[in-house]
């Protein structure tokens, strides 16, 4: 009998020894534990020392918009002639040499539709510069940023005059003795300008 006492005896301090035992241990100690510090995030900082400040002349070559109205058109001018001289070698590849279209580029010249403007209507009417485009100014703006299309922004602001000045004759906008600079350029009306909506909101440019 004293024998089977002393093997419970040692049962349960084994027991107390335990993995349970020791769980409920460390459970007691976690619920007693006083909250840890919780300190403010440290403030991020104001530069990351990464990249550089851009030079007045890299935001210049960037800076080269062109308005409806015609402000930001650069100094420059250039000719019908001219322009039929600098198209031929480095537009009609892909436009076609009067501006009739490729497979690699869209039409440029053409009037018709020229009594309405059912482009919303009929989707398989093409739309070129002489009767879809609103402004001769931003005509240059595209020109001189994305064209040629191997070669975006290479025309010199002459030449990019003389281009647009071929397509104005073409379409029959301007004579065919017409120079186009920044001051002639702004005076084209073009024959869809009032065709589209003008935008009369508040603060916004309101074209004439």
């Amino acid at each position: 009998m004293r024998g089977s006492l002393v093997l419970v005896l040692l049962a349960v301090a084994a027991c107390d020894r335990g993995p349970l035992a020791e769980r409920a241990k460390s459970r007691q100690r976690t619920l007693g534990a006083q909250p840890a510090d919780v300190r403010p995030a440290p403030e991020s900082p104001t530069r990351f020392g990464v990249g550089r400040a851009a030079a007045d002349s890299e935001v210049a070559a960037w800076d080269v918009d062109v308005s409806p109205d015609g402000a930001g058109l650069p100094q420059g001018s250039g000719s019908v002639t001219q322009g039929t001289a600098v198209y031929g070698l480095k537009c009609a590849s892909c436009h076609g040499a009067d501006g009739e279209g490729t497979v690699a580029g869209p039409m440029l010249v053409g009037r018709a539709p020229a009594d309405s403007f059912r482009f919303g209507q009929d989707p398989k009417l093409v739309k070129t510069v002489g009767n879809y485009w609103p402004y001769a100014t931003t005509l240059f703006d595209y020109v001189r940023r994305a064209m040629p299309i191997n070669a975006p922004g290479s025309l010199t602001n002459s030449e990019v005059y003389a281009v647009v000045a071929f397509l104005l004759a073409r379409n029959g906008v301007i004579e065919p003795t017409a120079v186009m600079d920044s001051a002639s350029l702004a005076a084209v009306k073009m024959p869809a300008r009032d065709k589209f909506v003008r935008d009369d909101r508040k603060g916004g440019p309101g074209f004439k």
